[in-house]
């Protein structure tokens, strides 16, 4: 071997390749010095070699994230890929609902040309849940025709997260219809049933619905386990459930998987499926029960024709440095290496965009609220989670007016429907801390209306325009000045490059941190807000909804 090949592990011989190092054998559970012999993007041959003949580092197959919704990223599939293919990362099995509640079906189709352009496994599904909710205004409806459409395509690899799991309790003949239509095909069904036990996750769980990410706590997750579905651990920009679930690894690892559901560009920046491997294998969790949750159990789940580092699998491998840092040194997908050397290979392209936005400039007036009896259903915001509280305030007023107090951190909150002229919903939030300034996004899950907080009307109003004026992104407008992420792909997500948006959310971040912030991922949060089908208290441009009883409610209690 020459010296080139001892340094870098690869031989090429015509259409072949030769790739040497340690092997994680993850069906027999064990490591061992070898070879794998490629031709046309399959591993042809497994041979085991003397120690000193292999190039340092580990081989093993590449991560999935289990759950994702690229969207969140803020990135294009392409940019994406860019991304996370430097954390070892070859595939992520996709929910495309936000897109979906924007543009409809050509959404989805545009997530799946778009991720068709790189090299790297797209799985997308078809959303369930089009609109989530009747109870706001969305730009499309997947209705059983256009979802059964979707579910024949034969890139689409299963049904998406039902989220609406009162409309399965109640069967829904529309939602039972889109069940139905996915159990007669084959494809496995995604859940989103967040605190939901007994007989009524009995009855969840009987139409087929196959996994879930939303589980709070062990007793939820391991009820859930017992009814056979499939847990998916996660740990995203803004839910983070993994320590507390991290003792099922141990207990079903053959049930468990790894996934970020929503992760902004800048953690996606600093790391990906990696580094829960990592945590997990620092915590002492089985080292084959980890990567089991982190490579293998997705494939079988979802049915993915990913490789799994056995003859005849394609070549989808990653090489990291050792099994303690996992610092990921080299990605293969399909045999070709599109990380290494610290860049990632796949090539930056231009992206097309594409929209549907009709909201026009916001007036001051519109953002007033007036006096009334009662107290003030006031919406509690947590840091790290989607579940929000209710709580129930004095107002304060000021000429018949209820505003803003910072001191005892209540703030306005603002939804506005990007699709119509219809005035915006305003209710009161507390967790954010924000002393000063607002933030407004056209992120906001999952009609992705246009949704500020604010300290002051002025800033609320200013934020709300620039996200208006730009037909959608993310604003911060603070005394220590504004900036804005344009986000002209439907509102959501940007055309630039991954290290281009990481930088400009990571301003908007700290100058959210200027104004007296205390939330991690303040802007993530913010568009989970109008998330009507997690609890308890959300606002949409419709008015303040309880997510516990599904019902409007005043914003002023007796």
């Amino acid at each position: 071997m020459s010296a080139s090949v001892e340094a870098s592990g690869i031989e090429s011989k015509g259409v072949e390749c030769s790739v040497t190092g340690h092997l994680v054998d993850l069906h027999a559970q064990r490591i061992f010095p070898g070879r794998l012999q490629i031709r046309a993007g399959r591993i042809v041959a497994v041979e085991p070699l003397p120690a000193s003949e292999v190039a340092p580092g580990f081989l093993l197959p590449g991560f999935v994230d289990a759950h994702l919704h690229v969207e969140s990223s803020l990135l294009s599939p392409p940019m994406f890929a860019r991304l996370a293919v430097t954390h070892g990362t070859v595939a992520a099995v996709c929910d495309p609902h936000e897109i979906a509640n924007v543009l409809g079906v050509p959404g989805v189709r545009y997530m799946m040309e778009q991720g068709e352009r790189v090299p790297f496994h797209f799985y997308f599904g078809a959303p369930s849940c089009v609109p989530a909710t009747s109870y706001e205004t969305a730009g499309a409806q997947l209705g059983p025709t256009e979802v059964t459409e979707l579910l024949s395509d034969p890139r689409i690899t299963h049904l998406s997260e039902v989220m609406n799991y009162p409309g399965v309790l109640h069967a829904d003949p529309a939602l039972l219809a889109k069940l139905h239509a996915a159990r007669r095909l084959g494809r496995p069904i995604d859940g989103h049933a967040p605190g939901l036990f007994g007989e009524a996750l009995r009855t969840y769980v009987s139409q087929g619905i196959s996994t879930d990410h939303e589980c709070q706590s062990l007793e939820e997750a391991r009820s859930k386990l017992l009814l056979g579905q499939h847990i998916l651990i996660r740990e995203g920009s803004a839910a983070k459930n993994f320590s507390t679930l991290l003792p099922l690894l141990t207990e079903s690892p053959q049930s468990c998987m790894f996934c970020c559901d929503d992760l902004h560009p800048d953690d996606l920046l600093l790391g990906h499926i990696d580094r829960l491997v990592q945590r997990a294998v620092a915590a002492g969790i089985d080292l084959f029960a980890v990567l089991q949750a982190a490579c293998v159990n997705p494939v079988r789940h979802y049915q993915l024709p990913v490789g799994l580092l056995r003859v005849g699998d394609r070549a989808d491998f990653v090489r990291v440095r050792d099994l303690t840092g996992w610092q990921v040194e080299e990605t293969w997908i399909a045999g070709r290496r599109i990380y290494a050397d610290g860049q990632s290979l796949i090539p930056k392209l231009t992206i097309p965009s594409c929209n549907q936005f009709a909201a026009a400039a916001l007036r001051a007036e519109s953002l007033q609220v007036a006096e009334q009896p009662g107290s003030l259903r006031v919406m509690v915001a947590h840091d790290r989670q989607l579940l929000t509280d209710c709580v129930l305030c004095p107002p304060k007023v000021r000429e018949g007016l209820v505003v803003q107090d910072v001191e005892r951190d209540l703030l306005k909150l603002v939804v506005k429907s990007r699709y119509d002229q219809h005035p915006p919903q305003v209710a009161f939030v507390r967790g954010f801390g924000l002393t000063q300034g607002a933030l407004a996004s056209s992120v906001a899950h999952d009609s992705h209306n246009v949704i500020a907080v604010g300290a002051d009307d002025e800033s609320l109003l200013r934020a709300l325009n620039l996200v208006i004026a730009a037909h959608g992104g993310l604003a911060a407008v603070t005394p220590h000045g504004e900036s804005l992420l344009p986000l002209p792909i439907a509102g959501l997500m940007s055309v630039e490059d991954g290290e281009t948006v990481a930088a400009q959310y990571a301003q908007l971040n700290h100058l959210a941190a200027q104004s007296g912030c205390v939330l991690t991922a303040p802007l993530m949060t913010l568009s989970f807000l109008a998330l009507l089908v997690i609890p308890e208290l959300k606002l949409s441009d419709r008015g303040l909804f309880d997510g516990t009883n599904f019902q409007f409610v005043d914003r002023f209690a007796p």
